[in-house]
């Protein structure tokens, strides 16, 4: 029987364990990745960046926070092939070091006006830090808890990483609110700012000692016992699974485009354009995350009923008619208007988002899983997310918030196209 069905024995971890620790990994990383985005919204401009033309600065910020994209699929390179070759869980630990060690650095970066030219560089280095750490990260967690699952809960299981991104963003809003709060503007932009991202080495700290105390999955060491590693796990996902990575790619693309039109490029127009206050915009966010947080489980539950792609496709046909009334509700600039904007945005992301990770990693066998199901998820990220607040700004400036809504409208349509095209699971 050829090792691809992520069906296993029963596995040396507890179930509760196992949760835990591909939920608090991806909190971790997400938290620090969305702390990233909000500076680079608030902060950013304003200390890494020359003075002059603040919408400059802002756009030459939010290409800082694009540059992680375009870091990850180099993650997933890295960390795939070692979490192929060597196991799943020394590969995790790794990669929550790296995301973790360049978010702390972030912390304690000089400013523009201290060194230069100098600073813009090393703010990049250590965002490409970031998505190097997470490109590893992501695949793994997932792999972690859907490796684990028993029959018929996999999608359940998968969705527990999933949940790292909403709990991850409310964490990290939450701490920008409590900033707002405590610290004058003058404070927040000396050195308030700093503090989310040097704390954040106290949540890697737990991350890591949770992330020893688990076992290699039991698919895994099925792997190793039949001896059926593969030398080079990057060129066999290329060359034997094709089809699989193309359509996990753009299966996926949709989702991001979403979430950060949903959350970077909102906040920036929102503060900017709809006359928002920082505390006011974020507060609306964490009522529209709640919602996304929602939809995972619910997703899940329908997925392992129904079935992932099925799920999916749903989904997707969501975001499609959302693109299309997401000018009128975000350009009323009613209080109302945002919070249902926001709540209908974010449920829609949490119901593509909650099975998107099992249906990745289902794609591929167990040699090779690791590399082709991180490398779908961060290929989708250059394609869904890093040119996504850029590209909305320029679009909503130019032409308005409905080429925004149609913008989001041909994603879904992709991810729609290509979600019919994948191949059936490796099992």
């Amino acid at each position: 029987m050829p090792a691809t069905a992520l069906d296993s024995p029963k596995p040396l971890n507890s179930p509760g364990r196992v949760l835990f620790a591909s939920l608090i990994g991806t909190t971790i990383e997400f938290f620090d990745f969305y702390i990233y985005a909000t500076a680079a919204v608030l902060v950013f401009p304003h200390l890494f960046f020359p003075e002059g033309n603040d919408q400059v600065a802002t756009l030459q910020s939010l290409a800082t926070f694009a540059l992680a994209f375009f870091a990850r699929p180099v993650g997933s390179a890295v960390f795939g092939h070692y979490g192929d070759r060597i196991g799943r869980k020394a590969t995790l630990v790794a990669a929550l070091l790296t995301m973790g060690l360049s978010t702390v650095a972030i912390g304690l970066l000089p400013t523009y006006a201290q060194i230069g030219i100098a600073a813009p560089i090393l703010l990049a280095v250590c965002r490409f830090g970031q998505g190097l750490g997470l490109g590893g990260e992501w695949g793994g967690a997932v792999l972690l808890a859907t490796e684990n699952a028993p029959p018929g809960k996999r999608a359940w299981y998968g969705m527990f990483p999933q949940l790292g991104a909403p709990i991850g963003y409310l964490c990290a809003s939450g701490i920008f609110l409590l900033l707002a709060e405590l610290l004058s503007d003058a404070q927040f932009l000396a050195w308030g700012w700093r503090i989310p991202f040097v704390a954040s080495a106290v949540l890697v700290i737990v991350g890591l000692w949770v992330r020893l105390t688990i076992t290699e999955t039991p698919a895994f060491q099925k792997t190793l016992e039949r001896e059926e590693r593969v030398r080079m796990p990057m060129i066999s996902v290329i060359t034997q699974h094709p089809r699989a990575l193309i359509a996990g790619t753009f299966a996926a693309m949709a989702t991001f485009v979403l979430f950060y039109l949903m959350t970077v490029f909102s906040l920036s127009w929102g503060t900017s354009q709809l006359g928002y206050s920082r505390q006011e915009f974020l507060l609306l966010q964490m009522i529209g995350v709640l919602f996304f947080a929602a939809g995972i489980p619910i997703s899940a539950l329908y997925a392992d009923k129904r079935g992932r792609r099925r799920a999916m496709i749903i989904a997707s046909l969501a975001i499609i008619g959302f693109g299309l009334v997401l000018a009128p509700l975000f350009g009323s600039g009613s209080t109302a208007g945002v919070i249902v904007f926001l709540a209908l945005g974010l449920g829609i992301m949490g119901l593509t988002y909650g099975p998107c990770g099992t249906i990745l990693s289902e794609m591929f066998p167990t040699e090779v899983r690791y590399t082709g199901a991180s490398l779908s998820f961060n290929l989708a990220g250059i394609f869904g997310a890093s040119l996504a607040p850029l590209l909305a700004t320029h679009l909503a400036s130019h032409y308005g918030l409905a080429s925004v809504g149609g913008y989001l409208s041909v994603a879904a349509v992709l991810t729609l196209l290509a979600l019919l095209w994948m191949p059936p699971p490796q099992q």
